[in-house]
């Protein structure tokens, strides 16, 4: 009786990895570690954020390590550009930066996660690994600097709340308020408590001032 043929085990693809940094060294340095690793393989390495947005189009990789100040393009612009043609590449902001700022925008821009340099080998392989499944990677000190960012970052108001406050800026009551946007007086008195809450005031006064500072009446 002839024996079923067993196909022979075929391994994982690796996961594939275009590392974008302005610095030779860091590139290398990069390369070496991730190379060291099973499962993963570095495709390409990119001097700047316009050769990263050319270099992800074309190798398509799993992860891009993605340095945040190169030259003419930025880290976040280039992470925008590339997320704009394909979903595919997870990106991963590698950087000695860490503000507040830097990290909301790299992270607005579409990053899977934010690491700095002096992480260790280990995260950052562990890093890869889980931007490859899709998770969001985030080292602790980052994480913090990150809510702390988030919870400081002004809430937009609604079209409605906008427009009460507008009107609430012209002097109008809110049973005039009412009457000129065809709602009731309860629902005008909704949407100003909404309105203190989101601009962490107590009365309408200071909530037009608050508003109008921040630029959200204009």
């Amino acid at each position: 009786m002839t024996q079923p043929t067993i196909p022979p085990a075929t391994s994982p693809q690796p996961i594939t990895v275009l590392i974008a940094d302005d610095h030779p060294v860091v590139r290398e340095g990069l390369s070496a570690m991730l190379e060291s690793a099973p499962g993963i393989s570095v495709v390409g390495m990119a001097g700047g954020g316009e050769e990263a947005v050319v270099l992800a189009a074309s190798l398509d990789p799993d992860v891009v390590l993605m340095d945040l100040r190169m030259g003419a393009m930025d880290g976040v612009t280039a992470t925008s550009r590339i997320l704009a043609h394909s979903r595919r590449p997870k990106v991963v902001v590698v950087t000695t930066y860490e503000s507040d700022a830097d990290i909301l925008r790299a992270v607005e821009a579409g990053a899977a996660g934010y690491l700095l340099k002096g992480s260790s080998r280990a995260d950052l392989i562990d890093a890869v690994r889980a931007a490859a499944r899709g998770e969001t990677v985030l080292s602790p000190a980052v994480a913090g600097k990150l809510f702390r960012a988030r919870a400081q970052e002004p809430q937009a108001l609604s079209g409605r709340e906008r427009e009460v406050l507008l009107l609430v800026g012209r002097g109008l009551t809110n049973a005039d308020i009412g009457r000129q946007l065809h709602i009731g007086e309860a629902t005008v008195k909704t949407h100003l408590l909404r309105v203190f809450k989101k601009l962490d005031v107590s009365d309408r006064t200071a909530a037009v001032l608050a508003a109008m500072e921040r630029g959200l009446l204009d």
